[in-house]
């Protein structure tokens, strides 16, 4: 893994997360771990005729009291292209609705959203813009070879915001995405391109929906380029200030199943976060596997879709497609823990992390944490140029041992910080067998 973003040396987000090295001024003993989600159930199998094999392109988020998802239906190359929609109260049971818009194999018992221009990767969204027109309270991106906008007063039923695209420097032939940045308080579109003829990702941003930014190359640093097929960016929802991408990495030189008739390649999910949306820090080892299931070993499998929910205290689901072009093509649920994407791991023998100087905006510390029986964890609090704070050394830390999401840090039986209120200062943190996966003031 590889630092690709120098931030400001002042970190006063609300939550810390170790998903990179940004805010981390030193490690010893210890390192940056990155965790795999646990396949759950199957959510939906793709077996309607209008569906099939070749079905993809998965966009998921809650709707009020409902969950939404919208994606590619596709029997095979030679048949219309046509966006579906499922829909869950609890986003594991989902539903196919009969919507009566659009006839399709001779019949308007569907779920078909739309079947315009677009359809190939027809990627929806809540607006969240407070500002956004009630007839207009979900977007969506779609088009090859150009990228149009569309809106829509219920989910259901699509029209275009203006007969022109709204951007035309790309790609665009997969699954690009766009949302209302709640903290940017701006469109943005993470979008398909090619460089040096390597799949990759490129963002623009609006005001308005419809005028667009020139788009910007992602700068992934030292690390080596690969292909990104797709890239199911979004806001992390608890600290929307750090983006989260989980892209589907392309491997088209490798064939794992000899006898396969289908098209070249191989994919798995990978992993990337970043602090301002352009410079990016992308993890080389894999965060989804294709496993041991021999029909995720043909090519475009393990796409990620593109949404994260809470569907449970202490846990995020997303959701991957896997047996792609197969008769079984499917959508899985997948789960993590809170925060859970990356950790400060150290062993028995133990190490320390330092962080870089942030605000003390809170009254007390409160970590995500997890370690053996036999583990610890204990915190120093240093002022900003690394001197341990009066009262808050790490001798004076009472010692954590467990798994919880949040844990309050006590010195001497005591959490309250609030003789440091207003004062930038640093976590020191030592662990023996244990997992720090963020922190945060309260």
């Amino acid at each position: 893994m590889t630092l690709t973003l120098l931030v400001g040396a002042l970190f006063a987000a609300q939550l810390h997360l170790f998903v990179d090295d940004s805010e981390i001024q030193s490690l010893e003993g210890a390192r940056l771990e990155l965790h795999h989600p646990q396949p759950q159930e199957t959510v939906l199998t793709f077996d309607k005729p209008w569906e099939g094999p070749v079905s993809a392109y998965h966009s998921v988020f809650k709707d009020g009291a409902k969950y939404r998802c919208y994606y590619r239906g596709l029997r095979d190359e030679k048949s219309p292209e046509v966006t579906c929609t499922a829909e869950s109260s609890d986003g594991i049971h989902w539903t196919k609705p009969e919507l009566g818009t659009y006839e399709v194999l001779g019949s308007k018992a569907n779920n078909v959203v739309w079947t315009g221009d677009g359809t190939h990767n027809f990627a929806p969204f809540l607006d969240l813009n407070p500002a956004a027109k009630p007839d207009e309270k979900y977007k969506a991106v779609g088009g090859d070879p150009k990228l149009s906008g569309f809106s829509s007063p219920d989910g259901y039923h699509w029209k275009r915001v203006q007969d022109d695209p709204i951007l035309t420097d790309g790609k665009f032939d997969s699954l690009n995405i766009a949302f209302w940045h709640p903290t940017h308080k701006r469109y943005e579109c993470f979008l398909r391109d090619f460089k040096d003829g390597v799949r990759t990702v490129r963002m623009a941003t609006s005001d308005d929906f419809i005028h667009w930014s020139v788009p910007v190359w992602f700068d992934f640093g030292a690390t080596p380029a690969e292909h990104l097929y797709t890239n199911a960016i979004v806001p992390y929802f608890r600290e929307p200030s750090i983006y989260l991408g989980f892209p589907k990495r392309f491997v088209p030189a490798r064939t794992a199943v000899k006898d396969w008739e289908g098209g070249p390649g191989i994919s798995d999910g990978v992993f990337m976060s970043s602090r301002d949306g352009v410079h990016w820090n992308r993890w080389r080892e894999a965060f989804i596997r294709p496993g041991l299931d021999p029909n995720n070993w043909t090519e475009r499998n393990m796409m990620t879709a593109w949404g994260l929910l809470e569907l449970a205290p202490g846990e995020i689901s997303l959701y991957y497609m896997e047996n792609y072009r197969h008769p079984a093509c499917r959508l899985r649920r997948a789960t993590l823990r809170t925060d859970g994407f990356v950790s400060v791991n150290a062993g028995a023998k133990g190490g320390s992390v330092v962080t870089k100087p942030f605000a003390a905006d809170g009254s007390r510390l409160v970590v995500n944490f997890a370690t053996s029986a036999a583990g610890s964890l204990r915190c120093e609090l240093q002022d900003a140029d690394g001197r341990p704070i009066p009262g808050y050394e790490l001798g004076a830390c009472d010692e954590l041992f467990g798994d919880d999401l949040e844990r309050a840090v006590t010195w001497g039986g005591k959490s309250d910080l609030g003789a440091l209120t207003g004062k930038t200062v640093r976590l020191k943190a030592t662990l023996a067998d244990a997992d720090l996966y963020s922190f945060r003031l309260n």
